[in-house]
């Protein structure tokens, strides 16, 4: 079976490892051990008997709830199929540019999506240092404007994956002056308290090249319903409608984002989960011999190995059915380093010993 572009594919590590899907423990999709709260599940089982019935072609439920939460008119969101519906929109956008801009190493859905386009795409790499756990994370050092001609576009996602760096506002707001449009995937900015978050969703209305592209699925634990949303100027998002196929988001998907916009109490859950058990993951991985991982502000961890990923990951499959994310899809990265979700204290400590037995 050929090897996977994206994480949890837990069909290919079966394969691999000789078992069920249901025996792998997965830590290479970012996905909160948390859930779904039960308010999700709750909400889908009541709304069974309507998968009968087509979805609001107009989501204008699911997009007063969105605009409550960010206390934005609903015109100003477009509710989609995942982030990855939401980023061929945005391809299709960016195309129109002389080139778009890619802070790499990045996400490959976004070369999916401008390649689609035959967008021209200029890589500008962040410096992954290498010994020393760090990132350098300056975007005003990295964008060599003489390579940029005409009007260009940018996307870059905050916190960044795979480096889990968090961008401050003030290291974004630049670029909305020196770039046509700027696409920023907050996919991960969820899993930061309101306290701590950088999210540029209060500053849309004030930047009409803006868009901010959100997942509900990481943080309430929902791959398999496909939902996110973008938020941008009513005008683009009209044109953004127009291009794709009608009923992209199904029933349940839609109120299950409106029971998890509503549930306080998970979200304050998940915020005090997170960051003592990053830690905890950080220095057991920290403490084995040839790994070196990068401190990071999402749900995940971005490590170095000295070995091959390749092989270290076939022997935790075959040998822990543990799945771990290779970075072979971020070209900068390579073989020699692997990203891990921050799963749940004991599942944290089962990949901890296995890779010490590895």
């Amino acid at each position: 079976m050929r090897q996977p572009a994206h994480g949890g594919n837990l069909a290919w590590a079966a394969a691999t490892a000789g078992c069920s899907p249901g025996a792998i423990v997965d830590f290479s999709a970012s996905i909160s051990p948390l859930g779904p709260p039960y308010s999700i599940l709750s909400a889908i089982e009541l709304q069974l008997g309507n998968i009968r019935h087509y979805p609001d072609p107009n989501y204008i439920e699911l997009r007063n709830a969105l605009s409550l939460y960010h206390n934005l008119s609903p015109e100003w969101i477009l509710p989609g199929n995942g982030s990855a519906e939401l980023l061929t929109l945005a391809g299709r956008d960016l195309a129109e540019f002389a080139a778009t801009v890619l802070v790499t190493p990045a996400f490959g859905d976004y070369f999916r999506s401008l390649n689609a386009y035959d967008a021209k795409v200029l890589e500008f790499p962040l410096c992954v240092s290498r010994h020393l756990s760090s990132v350098d994370c300056v975007l005003s050092g990295i964008l060599d404007k003489s390579k940029l001609n005409g009007n260009n576009g940018i996307i870059i996602n905050n916190p960044h994956n795979p480096t889990g760096v968090l961008f401050s506002r003030e290291d974004i707001l630049p670029l909305l002056k020196d770039f046509a449009l700027v696409v920023v995937d907050e996919a991960f900015m969820d899993f930061l308290p309101p306290q701590q978050e950088q999210s540029l969703i209060p500053l849309v209305q004030d930047y009409p090249n803006l868009v901010v592209l959100r997942s509900l699925t990481k943080f309430y634990s929902l791959p398999g319903l496909r939902i996110g949303y973008v938020i941008a100027n009513p005008e683009r998002l009209r044109r953004w409608g127009c291009w794709r196929d009608p009923w992209s988001v199904n029933t349940l998907a839609e109120v299950a984002a409106i029971a998890a916009l509503r549930d306080k109490e998970f979200q304050a859950k998940t915020w005090a989960w997170l960051p003592p058990a990053r830690e905890k993951l950080f220095r057991g991985l920290s403490q084995i011999k040839g790994l070196r991982p990068f401190e990071g502000a999402a749900n995940f961890l971005l490590v170095e190995s000295e070995e091959s990923v390749l092989r270290l990951q076939e022997k935790l499959l075959k040998q822990h059915r543990l799945l771990i994310r290779d970075c072979l899809s971020f070209s900068q990265l390579g073989d020699r380093f692997f990203r891990v979700a921050v799963r749940s204290e004991s599942d944290n400590q089962r990949l901890i010993d296995a890779l010490v037995d590895s």
